[in-house]
């Protein structure tokens, strides 16, 4: 199964992120689609994204650790959460099309483990989808990030490619 979530405007900050109609969390792809948003802008407010991440996280907000982890991969790389989106390719410095749009896959292990789904997206510089664990609150029927795989290494954009 596929799912494809469509942002006129990406979010700049929680307050905005809330107001969307991508903000209705009990449906995981809404989840997974925010996390990328929420991702998207950490290069310019670090402390706007991680309120956002937190949000997506529910009663388990980002550790030490993890905060840190995200400014490691962050580092030189601020296109990598912007290579999710449909037309962001190295090519093109990863500038996605407009609307922004994201397409979401599951796979036959997806929903394995009760009370968790696993979500896929294809960045534009990656060979192999990349994953995004979500978990199921029962008691409101939201989905919250549990983890992500999306900040691993892709091929860098043509503007930082001394070989292009």
């Amino acid at each position: 199964m596929q799912w494809t979530i469509t942002f006129e405007r990406l979010p700049a900050n929680l307050e905005e992120m809330k107001s969307l109609r991508q903000a209705d969390i009990t449906k995981p792809e809404n989840t997974a689609a925010l996390t990328v948003a929420a991702l998207c802008v950490y290069p310019e407010n670090k402390d706007e994204s991680i309120a956002m991440l937190n949000h997506l996280r529910g009663p388990r907000p980002l550790s030490v650790y993890e905060k840190q982890f995200l400014a490691d991969r962050f580092r030189g790389a601020d296109y990598k959460a912007r290579s999710f989106f449909a037309g962001a390719v190295p090519g093109n410095n990863y500038t996605p099309s407009q609307p922004y749009t994201l397409t979401f896959y599951d796979n036959p292990y997806s929903g394995k483990d009760e009370g968790y789904i696993s979500l896929y997206v294809q960045s534009g510089g990656a060979d192999s989808k990349r994953q995004i664990k979500l978990r199921n609150k029962p008691s409101t029927g939201e989905w919250f990030l549990w983890e992500e795989f999306l900040l691993s290494d892709i091929r860098i954009p043509v503007n930082r490619d001394p070989w292009a």
